[in-house]
């Protein structure tokens, strides 16, 4: 895996990875007005909820699930000081499912935080405390 960050003497970073996809970063930094893009932390705030939604996906499809909305909220704390990583992240995963149990739902979310999504090793890693709680909405 390889990417790049570049700064062009102006906000948003720009990251590209080696298939060309491009990723903008922002800060106010410049104060120059308020960010356009995500901040680095809450890409990674974003990026754990997408890692673990695509474990979840790939999980209930393999039960032969039918998924027609998925759904991650998710509320985090960081440290006071620096660095200010995250100290707690609670999600709230949504699943609408004509035929999935709110059991099973539970399973591959289980299955992903423990066992499959690396954003989240690497965040329990860190000391950060991972909670969640799931629902169910029918189609």
């Amino acid at each position: 895996m390889h990417t790049s960050v570049r700064f062009n003497g102006k906000l948003p970073l720009v990251g590209q990875n080696d298939k060309g996809q491009k990723t903008r970063f922002d800060a106010s930094m410049d104060f120059s007005g308020p960010a356009r893009y995500a901040s680095p932390m809450e890409v990674v705030l974003e990026s754990f909820a997408a890692c673990s939604m695509m474990d979840i996906i790939a999980i209930l499809k393999k039960m032969r699930k039918e998924l027609i909305n998925l759904e991650a909220d998710l509320e985090a704390e960081r440290a006071d000081g620096h660095p200010k990583v995250f100290t707690s992240i609670h999600v709230r995963y949504r699943l609408k499912s004509p035929d999935c149990s709110l059991e099973e739902f539970n399973k591959a979310i289980t299955l992903s935080i423990d066992k499959y999504c690396s954003v989240a090793a690497m965040l329990r890693g860190s000391g950060c405390s991972i909670t969640w709680d799931s629902g169910l909405g029918r189609a």
